[in-house]
């Protein structure tokens, strides 16, 4: 079946299933009620995430029956994924101590590095370094803390949508840079599915995603990253660089707050485009900005190092840059 019509059945059924977990919320009084940590001011649904989780894992044993993915990379994001996100929604409905939640987060990426094949070699400077078990609970760290920064990432209206249909839909681009057309159709389809969740969480947001969704999308992202290494081992760093926005403001809101002896297990709004978003009174421009910094600044820096024009290193440092001069600018990690 031609790619283009699954990722538009799986953005149809991704729309419709928020908009049921939508009513479902309501009716069941499942509102995210505004607090003092809270960037939003009016009672929202919560919990639509798990409309993308299902619309994308569900179209994933077809896809590999019919051969367009390998099973083993099926498995890795249904066992993976599927356990983060169950782990994530009996959060939103209720409350995991957090250290079973980082125990079921290890898992997920244990089980899925063990069907990716752990970490695939990494190239810097033109150079390629297998780093065997290293390289391997090195992953697994890279995978929890890419799910979990997804989550903190996770605070305003259409971010975390945006993030990943820009992130994914150019992970899509480099395989056809790459003359891989073959490769883009997981990314296309986690684009697809959180496109059809974005039309409801796009700001002012009528049901959030929760940590069903947030979680799995991190954990996802991180996956389908690592696949894109063993394809070419310098699209590891092209998608480190999509990803850059949330790794820089997420790590050094994090950073910040430790050396501080804050407790960073705990809720807060000192994220950059928390701030941000209070500065100019709003979510839909900080989103909107997100989205010209993945396409106008890291989306070209990303094409470069996957031609093999820049090194990896060199252009995830490039990247970075001014994302943290923005971080500083917007008091990232100070404390509110």
């Amino acid at each position: 079946m031609n790619i283009f019509v699954v990722a538009a059945l799986v953005a149809v059924l991704a729309w419709a299933l928020t908009l049921a977990f939508r009513r479902y919320a309501l009716a069941s009084s499942l509102l995210d009620i505004p607090n003092a940590r809270s960037s939003h001011t009016v009672p929202t649904p919560r919990g639509g995430g798990v409309a993308i989780v299902l619309s994308f894992l569900l179209v994933l044993p077809l896809l590999a029956w019919w051969g367009d993915i390998s099973w083993p990379l099926a498995w890795a994001l249904l066992g993976g994924g599927g356990c983060v996100a169950v782990v994530g929604y009996l959060d939103d409905h209720g409350h995991i101590a957090a250290r079973w939640r980082l125990l079921a987060h290890f898992a997920g990426a244990v089980w899925a590095l063990f069907w990716l094949g752990g970490l695939p070699p990494v190239q810097v400077g033109g150079v390629v370094f297998d780093l065997n078990w290293l390289g391997h609970v090195a992953a697994a760290f890279y995978l929890v803390w890419l799910l979990n920064l997804y989550n903190f990432m996770d605070g305003i209206d259409g971010i975390a949508g945006v993030e990943v249909v820009t992130v994914c839909g150019a992970g899509a681009l480099l395989y056809g840079l790459l003359g891989l057309p073959e490769m883009a159709v997981l990314p296309l389809l986690l684009a697809a599915a959180s496109g059809g969740f974005l039309y409801w969480n796009f700001p002012p947001a009528k049901i959030f995603m929760g940590d069903a969704g947030s979680g799995f999308l991190g954990l996802a992202l991180g996956i389908l990253s690592l696949q894109a290494a063993w394809v070419a081992p310098q699209l590891l760093w092209s998608w480190l660089i999509l990803l850059a926005v949330f790794i820089v403001d997420a790590t050094w809101t994090l950073l910040r707050r430790l050396l501080r002896g804050d407790k960073v297990y705990e809720a807060h709004r000192s994220h950059a485009y928390q701030y941000a978003s209070r500065r100019h009174g709003q979510h839909r421009l900080v989103t909107l900005a997100v989205l010209a910094l993945n396409i106008g600044w890291l989306l070209p820096l990303a094409v470069w190092v996957a031609v093999g024009g820049l090194d990896g290193v060199a252009g995830f440092v490039l990247a970075c840059v001014p994302l943290v001069w923005l971080a500083v600018r917007y008091d990232a990690g100070k404390q509110e």
